[in-house]
């Protein structure tokens, strides 16, 4: 009879996946190597490939596992029923507030894709296609002579232009946190720069 995992294998699998993400964000995957992974989960190396093979499964892991919640998100907005103006307030309000709690696994995702085999790139790849695909039809929900005019996409990497690299310049003991700069992003991109309303506790900071 096959053993079964021990209580909190899956735990303990997510905070290497957090500590290895630390590190390849702050090091580079290159640069990295799993003592230092076991060192920082305080682990021993043979303990570490208990859970991880080698390096190049923490690297898949990391990079499918966060685009897989992206694509998890978008299509649980898009079957919600919203109209078109609350369902894409909700995807950027979803998408930036997962980025607040994934700025390491985004960073690996962004920088270090490259590192991976075709196969598993590809896999990470056509997730993000369909990540900016529902992005994309929202967008369209608005103004549907847009994709008509194929421009619904090309605004969608606009908008993923302004929440894509906040994790480079947003820091967490600033004034502002991700969840109010959820809606400046969306007033931003709906309305232009009138239509920005600033946070209750910026507007106070200035008066």
């Amino acid at each position: 009879m096959a053993r079964g995992r021990a209580a909190g294998y899956d735990d303990q699998r997510e905070k290497i996946l957090a500590a290895a993400a630390h590190l390849f964000a702050r090091r580079g995957y290159p640069a990295t190597s799993m003592n230092q992974v076991a060192e920082a989960c305080g682990l021993s190396k043979a303990t570490l490939y208990h859970y991880y093979r080698d390096k190049y499964s923490l690297l898949v892991s990391i990079a499918d596992g966060h685009v897989s919640r992206l694509q998890a998100l978008v299509l649980d907005v898009l079957g919600e029923a919203l109209v078109p103006e609350q369902k894409l307030r909700e995807l950027i309000r979803r998408i930036v507030e997962e980025y607040a709690d994934a700025q390491d696994a985004h960073r690996v995702l962004t920088e270090d894709v490259r590192f991976l085999q075709p196969e598993d790139r590809q896999s990470v790849l056509d997730k993000q296609r369909e990540v900016v695909a529902g992005f994309s039809l929202a967008v369209a929900g608005m103004h549907p002579e847009l994709r008509q005019a194929e421009l619904s996409k090309p605004l969608t990497m606009l908008l993923f232009g302004m929440i894509n690299w906040m994790f480079t310049w947003m820091k967490p003991e600033g004034e502002l946190d991700y969840g109010a700069m959820a809606p400046i992003v969306a007033d931003l991109f709906l309305g232009g720069l009138g239509a920005v309303k600033p946070p209750r506790q910026v507007s106070a900071l200035v008066k």
